[in-house]
């Protein structure tokens, strides 16, 4: 398992991670644990969660226990040392959370104060912002979005008042270091031109959609990434399962995101099916399971930090681990490259 330093930070983080949004819906909290246990007993250090996880579906019952299943392993197995655990606060519009309020001075102190009470830990490795308060172009919001609204001097003056309250937490010690999430190459740059000038902790890592389905990051924000020193944290990479063949032929198996889902977030669509059955066409010709394919492209991708994988099952958890030892040819990308070519942004 291979580890990557974030950006500025000192974080080294495996470049798999273990994501965790299904843990308290979808997953039990035993089945959560049985997952932390087979990650990190196979040599991956890095969590991922937030303070509205579970998913699927969300509900103001469920805010916050998935969190509170992490703490419920590091208090049984007292193993918070060997995991980086990086957390988001949620932004504007999330009813459940703070009544929808937008991210402020005023609400990092609260959110990070009750994500460190369920997870039982005094400390947050990596603190991210999980979309901006102007809006994302991501989940699909790219083919209308707008920004001609936004008002960039109220844009810095968040940045500024967010990175004197993050500072002021960084000093306390309950974070270590933070990052963007659902976020533009302009807003990276911000970010990072804002820290340079008042101070506060510069963004280390931004966690956005990407896959071989999903390749908005390739340009601006990939650029951004390598210029600025802020590492990509794919979520998604298996396309929310497309990427496995299990929806092929209309099928929707039991339990599966899709029977919960049914659009699975917009991905589900007229031409996505086409897509996938190429890119399991070069799995076949290069003898490749499609996951860990699927996974190991986007570990070798030049401004990639981290890939996070979720799973409702041990043996799914396993089966992405398998990515860790593959290296794909030049052939095997070239082949995925044509196929990207002959079906770009299928969803």
């Amino acid at each position: 398992m291979q580890k990557r330093k974030l950006g500025s930070s000192e974080l080294a983080v495996t470049d798999l991670c273990l994501g965790s949004m299904t843990w308290g819906t979808q997953n039990t909290a035993e089945e959560g644990h049985d997952q932390i246990d087979l990650a990190l007993d196979t040599g991956v250090n890095f969590i991922d969660t937030a303070e509205m996880y579970p998913v699927n579906p969300i509900s103001a019952e469920t805010i916050g226990r998935t969190e509170r299943i992490i703490g419920l392993w590091f208090e049984r197995d007292n193993r918070r040392d060997e995991v980086v655990l990086a957390t988001k606060h949620s932004g504007e519009g999330m009813a459940h959370v703070r009544d929808g309020a937008p991210i402020s001075a005023a609400t990092i102190p609260q959110a990070i104060e009750g994500s460190l009470r369920r997870l039982q830990t005094d400390y947050i490795d990596l603190y991210q912002f999980h979309w901006p308060n102007r809006g994302s172009y991501m989940f699909r919001k790219n083919w209308g979005f707008d920004p001609s609204g936004q008002n960039r001097a109220d844009t810095i003056a968040h940045m500024e008042d967010a990175l004197g309250a993050l500072q002021d937490e960084v000093k306390r010690g309950t974070i270590r270091a933070f990052g963007l999430s659902n976020e533009s190459a302009w807003g990276m740059a911000q970010w990072a031109s804002v820290a340079e000038r008042v101070g506060g902790p510069r963004p280390v890592s931004v966690q956005n959609e990407y896959s071989l389905l999903c390749r908005l990051a390739d340009t601006d924000v990939a650029e951004a990434c390598i210029n600025e020193e802020i590492d990509l944290f794919a979520f998604s990479p298996l396309a929310a399962g497309l990427l496995t063949g299990k929806y092929q032929v209309g099928a929707v198996p039991e339990g599966s995101r899709m029977s919960l889902n049914g659009d699975l977030g917009g991905r589900k669509t007229a031409r996505v099916f086409d897509a996938v059955d190429a890119y399991l066409k070069v799995a076949r010709d290069f003898d490749l399971d499609p996951v860990q394919m699927a996974l190991a492209w986007c570990r070798a991708r030049p401004f990639m930090g981290s890939v996070i994988f979720g799973a409702t099952s041990t043996g799914q958890v396993q089966r992405a681990l398998g990515a860790a030892e593959l290296t794909l040819s030049d052939e095997v990308n070239a082949a995925l490259n044509a196929v990207h070519k002959a079906h770009p942004m299928p969803y």
